[in-house]
C-alpha cells in the first residue's frame, strides 16, 4: 500500500515540499518561464494547479534553493538570487459590493507596506501599489516580482450584475495598469485566472502581457499528463486496480475516460484534471471530485439568459481563436466562458479556417455539468419527485417506450411554468438532450440524415429510438415525417430493435401531449 501524502487542498509550495507531499515536477517549465520572458498571463480551469504554480514561482524568486532539491530546476539554476515578491490572491472572498474588493486588496497591501513603508499621500489602492513597487525595489536593491492569483474572481461573481462588474473592471484596470508604468522596477509578473475578459478590459492598460494560455510550450505547466501518471503513480495504479477489482488496463482506461481529455492547444497531449486524479489515488475510488467542489452558477445564468441550444454547447463547431482567447462581459454565447472554465475543451482544429471543434473533456465534466443544470431547466425537485432518472434509464434500456414516455410526461408536469421561458421548442429540446445524454447512451439532437434532421436518436446495446417532436402539430404528423423522410433507413442493416416514435407537445399544458410508436 502506498504511503504517499497527496497534496489535496495544499497550494503552498513550501508547505508541500517541507511536509513531504507528492509533487509532480513542473520546475523545468517554471525555469523556462522565468528566464525567457517578463510579463505573463495564464488562464486555466479552477482546481488545476494555478495557485501552486504561483507559489512555486514565489519560492523560486525568493531564492529558496533548498525547497527545489532533487527537482529539475536544481540542475538548471546556478545563481539562486532573491527578489522581493508581491503575491496577491483574489480567490478567498465573496464580492457583493465595491468595498469588498477594495478591502481585500487593502489587507494584502498592508502586509507589504508594514515591511517596506508607504506614502501618506496615497489613498487609492492603485496609488499605494505604485508606491509599494518603487519602495520594495529601492530598499531591497532588486527588481520586484508580482504574482496575482485568480485576478478575475470578482468579475466572474458578477456575470449577472453588469453595473457592479463595471465598477470592478475599472478598479482592476487602474490597479493592474500600475505595472506598466512601473516597468523599470519589475523583474517578472504573472497573472492567473479562469477567464480572460476582453473589450473594455482590465488588461487594456497592461498590454505588454504575454498570454501563454494556448502556448504549446506551456500546455503542460498545470495539470498532469499520462506520462507523468506512469512516472509518479505506477504503484497507485496497481493498488487502484486491486481495490476496485479491476485490471490494470481497465483502471488506466477509466482514469482516461473520467479525468483526461483537456487540450489547451491543438497540438498538446491530453491533460488530466489533477484535483480529481489525486483524490482518486488518495481515496482509492473513482468519483466526481472536481465538479463537486464548485457550482458554475454563472454559466447557467448565461445559458438560460440567452436560451442557448445545449446541443450546440456539447458539440460546438466553427469556433475561432478570438472566441477562445477572451470573454466579453456582454457575450451572447456562453462558449468562451465554458471553454475557459474547463467545461469544454479543444477536440479538433481546421488550420485552413482557423476553426476549432469543442466538446466536453471527459465523463466527469459531462455528467456533472448536465446533472447540475437539469434543475435549472426543470423542477428543482426532479430527483426526489415523480421523475426518477434511474427508472427512466432502466425503461430506455429495457425497450419500454410507453413507460419512459409516461415518465417523461410526469417530469414536464413537475416543471414550473416560468422555467420554460419564451422559446418552448429550445426549452423542450434542451431538457430532452440533458435527460438522454445522462443515460450514458449515444444521444444526438437533430440527428442529420440525407433527407432531413431527426430530432433525437438514442442508441443502446439492444434498441434504437428514432424520435420526432412537434410543438404545433400532431404525433401522427411527426410519425408521418419519420416515414416520408426515411429517417430509419441508415439503421436498416442494424440488428437492434428499432422504435419510431412521433411525439406532440401541448403548448397550453406545456407538456407531452400524445405519442405514436411504430
Amino acid at each position: 500500500m502506498s504511503n504517499k501524502i497527496y497534496p489535496i487542498g495544499i497550494q503552498n509550495f513550501e508547505s508541500l515540499r517541507r511536509d513531504g507531499y507528492v509533487y509532480v515536477d513542473k520546475t523545468a517549465l517554471v525555469y523556462q518561464l522565468a528566464k525567457t520572458g517578463r510579463y505573463y498571463f495564464l488562464s486555466r480551469p479552477r482546481r488545476f494547479g494555478k495557485s501552486l504554480l504561483i507559489s512555486t514561482l514565489e519560492a523560486y524568486f525568493e531564492g529558496k534553493k533548498d525547497l527545489f532539491e532533487g527537482l529539475a530546476i536544481a540542475k538548471l539554476e546556478k545563481e539562486w538570487k532573491a527578489y522581493p515578491v508581491i503575491h496577491l490572491d483574489l480567490n478567498a472572498k465573496v464580492f457583493d459590493t465595491a468595498e469588498d474588493l477594495e478591502r481585500l486588496i487593502d489587507r494584502q497591501l498592508l502586509l507589504y507596506e508594514a515591511v517596506y513603508g508607504s506614502s501618506d499621500r496615497d489613498k487609492a489602492i492603485e496609488d499605494r501599489f505604485y508606491t509599494l513597487i518603487r519602495l520594495m525595489s529601492e530598499k531591497s536593491g532588486q527588481h520586484v516580482v508580482i504574482l496575482v492569483d485568480e485576478y478575475d474572481k470578482p468579475l466572474l461573481q458578477t456575470m449577472d450584475n453588469s453595473d457592479l462588474q463595471e465598477v470592478y473592471r475599472n478598479m482592476l484596470k487602474a490597479f493592474y495598469g500600475v505595472m506598466k508604468s512601473q516597468d523599470r522596477y519589475i523583474k517578472f509578473a504573472l497573472l492567473t485566472g479562469v477567464t480572460k475578459f476582453s473589450k473594455v478590459s482590465v488588461f487594456s492598460d497592461l498590454n505588454n502581457l504575454t498570454d501563454i494560455t494556448r502556448d504549446f510550450r506551456y500546455a503542460e505547466i498545470c495539470g498532469i499528463t499520462e506520462k507523468e501518471i506512469h512516472d509518479n503513480f505506477e504503484e497507485e495504479l496497481h493498488e487502484l486496480a486491486t481495490q476496485n477489482r479491476m485490471t490494470y488496463a481497465e483502471v488506466c482506461a477509466k482514469l482516461k475516460e473520467d479525468y483526461d481529455g483537456y487540450h489547451f492547444t491543438e497540438e498538446s497531449v491530453g491533460i488530466y484534471n489533477p484535483f480529481s486524479l489525486l483524490n482518486t489515488f488518495a481515496k482509492m475510488r473513482f468519483g466526481s471530485y472536481w465538479f463537486e467542489t464548485g457550482t458554475p452558477t454563472y454559466l447557467v445564468t448565461l445559458l438560460r439568459k440567452h436560451r442557448y441550444d445545449l446541443e450546440q454547447v456539447a458539440e460546438a463547431e466553427g469556433v475561432n481563436s478570438d472566441m477562445l482567447d477572451s470573454v466579453d462581459a456582454h457575450e451572447v454565447t456562453p462558449i468562451p466562458v465554458l471553454y475557459q472554465s474547463g467545461y469544454l475543451t479543444i477536440k479538433g482544429y481546421d488550420a485552413l479556417f482557423d476553426s476549432y471543434r469543442l466538446g466536453f473533456p471527459n465523463k466527469e465534466v459531462e455528467q456533472g455539468f448536465l446533472k447540475f443544470i437539469l434543475p435549472f431547466y426543470a423542477s428543482t425537485n426532479t430527483y426526489t419527485s415523480s421523475f426518477n432518472v434511474e427508472h427512466f434509464i432502466r425503461e430506455v434500456r429495457a425497450g419500454k417506450p410507453e413507460a419512459f414516455l409516461t415518465r417523461l410526461r410526469a417530469f414536464f408536469a413537475d416543471t414550473p411554468y416560468e422555467l420554460a421561458g419564451g422559446d418552448l421548442e429550445v426549452h423542450y429540446q434542451n431538457i430532452l438532450f440533458i435527460l438522454f445524454r445522462l443515460t450514458g447512451f449515444y444521444a444526438q439532437v437533430e440527428y442529420r440524415t440525407s433527407n432531413g434532421r431527426v430530432d433525437l436518436v438514442v442508441q443502446t446495446d439492444h434498441y434504437i429510438y428514432i424520435m420526432e417532436f412537434k410543438l404545433h402539430s400532431t404525433a401522427e404528423e411527426a410519425m408521418r415525417q419519420i416515414e416520408e423522410k426515411q429517417y430509419a433507413l441508415p439503421f436498416s442493416a442494424d440488428p437492434r430493435k428499432l422504435f419510431k416514435i412521433g411525439v406532440s407537445f401541448d403548448e397550453k399544458t406545456r407538456n407531452v401531449g400524445e405519442w405514436v410508436i411504430g
